[in-house]
């Protein structure tokens, strides 16, 4: 699917729409349809492949909804609250750094410790 070459000249070149943002972006702007899937991934450039383990996720989520064979968007006021989530995620990421998973784990080991240290002085 073709864009306009203003939309194509303001796109920052490091950063990419997960195929999900991008079902849910065709699935918003379009909310008064439902699609089948070829349909949606045609329109989204999604390969045909993929498009299936992409809907069923947002389905899991709440963000899609399925009535064999056509998806549609789902509730908007969960749509709008993973977009905040995303968002926010996605500028504490930019200001403080991507999370680690090793710090999470050291700092749920040293909580433990702690409590278990904790409860020996009782």
């Amino acid at each position: 699917m073709p864009i306009g070459i203003d939309e194509f000249d303001s796109r920052d070149p490091d950063q990419r729409e997960t195929n999900g943002e991008r079902v849910v972006t065709f699935l918003v702007r379009n909310r008064d349809k439902a699609y089948k899937a070829a349909e949606i991934a045609e329109a989204t450039g999604i390969n045909e492949n993929s498009i299936h383990p992409v809907l069923k996720r947002l389905a899991d989520r709440g963000l899609v909804r399925h009535r064999k064979p056509y998806w549609a968007i789902g509730d908007l006021e969960t749509v709008r609250e993973a977009t905040t989530f995303a968002s926010t995620a996605g500028f504490l990421d930019e200001e403080l750094g991507p999370e680690s998973r090793e710090e999470w784990l050291a700092a749920a080991r040293e909580g433990d410790a702690e409590s278990d240290e904790d409860g020996e002085d009782e």
